[in-house]
């Protein structure tokens, strides 16, 4: 890169199909990496669909609403799927292709959204706009396609591809007809091929990245590694509040077999009496946590709190004396880096990223996948060990800071941002210069 190449002001365009944080990491991705990049000097524009992300007065922002129909489909909320307003509006092609797509059980948004995209930014170019790279955030349709054929570089972040999640829904599914719901509904074909024919692809961890490449055929060429981001500031310690010697606090659904929920119920099973578990999940009465816990006798160890903000997440946070998380595959594992930028040592299993999280930041133990007794024990270790606890509490949070805080992650962002632009351009004038001249016959 040249010199000063990083303090070049790019336009750029963020693209993301679902954009609130509520949505999933790609939500949070969003909003932060567009507010640094902001921060940064450089002009930010963000095309979105719903749900829509909390206010960016620092950026532009487009909204692409949709008719939402597969939502709509699952919810049975039938007298909803005809708009009031304009019923007629169904009948635009995309929307009755979310329709149709939606009610033999496909996912439309990707795709959909993509198009919309094209089709605007198209406009934009004709009226003059101009940017200097498009940075989607894991929607991966075809539309992409078209604004590199308009001659824009796009690169992706894909945390892990929609395969793990696939993989996932097969353990969970019960039946033959839930298996082929699962294969209709992740459009793995579509964001395979646009991956691999996208300029870069950033992922967040080696493991995310190594599937990538072993399940969308990206070369290893194309991804980059930048690792994902923080709000230090927000997830930070307080002295203030007062730690508990006994409560163990973890963040996932039950419902997703890869957050290993019930080896963690079963893990709890094995440790004293007087250690409780909080769990950041759905608290309604018909969670299966539930009957896992009560199978293994601990629920009256067992509280879930429900859905809760961020200001209630990280209170949980620091008052927890250690955060397990037990998963059996993580792209990155976002609860373990939010418990340490709080201040509190985590046991993790060796699964997925975590293993290269825990030896980054060194904020707690590592423990075997789906092995309630290794998991026990490296609670127990933690627990017996306050002087241990500290240690690792202090370490984690000095880590995080270092090397995973937004400002950190941005700035390595938008490197690579310029390695693509300026290697776009490098290659926009080879073709210019190779194009065959005319030569015109003499008179």
């Amino acid at each position: 890169m040249a010199p000063g190449a990083s303090d070049r002001k790019l336009r750029i365009a963020f693209v993301a199909y679902r954009g609130n944080m509520n949505s999933g990491g790609q939500g949070i991705y969003l909003w932060f990496l567009a507010r640094e990049m902001a921060r940064m000097g450089h002009e930010v524009h963000v095309l979105v669909g719903p749900p829509y992300p909390d206010d960016m007065p620092w950026a532009e922002v487009e909204r692409f609403p949709n008719q939402q129909f597969w939502a709509k489909w699952v919810l049975e909320q039938y007298d909803e799927i005809v708009p009031r307003t304009d019923p007629l509006q169904i009948l635009s092609p995309l929307d009755f292709y979310e329709l149709a797509a939606s009610r033999i059980g496909f996912l439309p948004e990707p795709f959909a959204f993509s198009v919309r995209v094209f089709r605007r930014m198209a406009d934009l170019l004709r009226a003059g706009r101009r940017f200097d790279i498009v940075h989607d955030v894991q929607c991966l349709g075809y539309g992409l396609l078209g604004l590199k054929a308009l001659g824009l570089p796009v690169v992706t972040t894909v945390h892990h591809p929609l395969t793990v999640d696939r993989r996932a829904s097969f353990v969970r599914d019960e039946t033959f007809k839930d298996a082929v719901g699962t294969m209709k509904f992740y459009p793995i074909g579509m964001q395979a091929f646009v991956a691999r024919r996208l300029d870069t692809v950033f992922t967040s961890s080696e493991v995310s990245g190594r599937q990538i490449v072993q399940d969308f055929g990206v070369r290893p060429e194309r991804l980059r590694n930048v690792r994902n981001g923080l709000d230090v500031e927000l997830f930070s310690p307080d002295p203030g509040v007062a730690k508990s010697d006994a409560s163990l606090l973890t963040v996932g659904r039950s419902t997703d077999p890869n957050k290993g929920i019930r080896t963690l119920i079963r893990s709890l099973a094995k440790l004293p009496d007087h250690v409780t578990l909080t769990l950041v999940d759905d608290d309604s009465p018909d969670n299966q946590v539930r009957a896992w816990a009560r199978e293994v006798g601990v629920l009256d160890r067992l509280r879930l709190t429900g859905r809760v903000e961020s200001e209630e997440l990280v209170r949980l946070y620091r008052e927890a004396a250690v955060v397990v998380v037990p998963s059996r595959y993580e792209g990155f594992g976002l609860p373990a880096v939010e418990a340490m930028s709080c201040g509190t040592p985590v046991v993790a299993t060796r699964a997925g990223a975590l293993t290269e999280v825990l030896s980054l930041t060194e904020g707690g133990v590592l423990a075997e996948r789906d092995d309630p007794d290794s998991i026990a024990r490296g609670v127990r270790t933690l627990l017996e060990n306050t002087e241990a606890r500290a240690l690792m509490a202090k370490r984690g949070r000095e880590r995080v800071l270092e090397t995973l805080a937004w400002p950190r992650v941005a700035a390595a962002t938008a490197e690579v941002y310029q390695e693509v632009v300026d290697r776009n351009r490098a290659e926009r004038r080879r073709r210019r210069w190779s194009a065959p001249v005319a030569i015109r016959p003499p008179a």
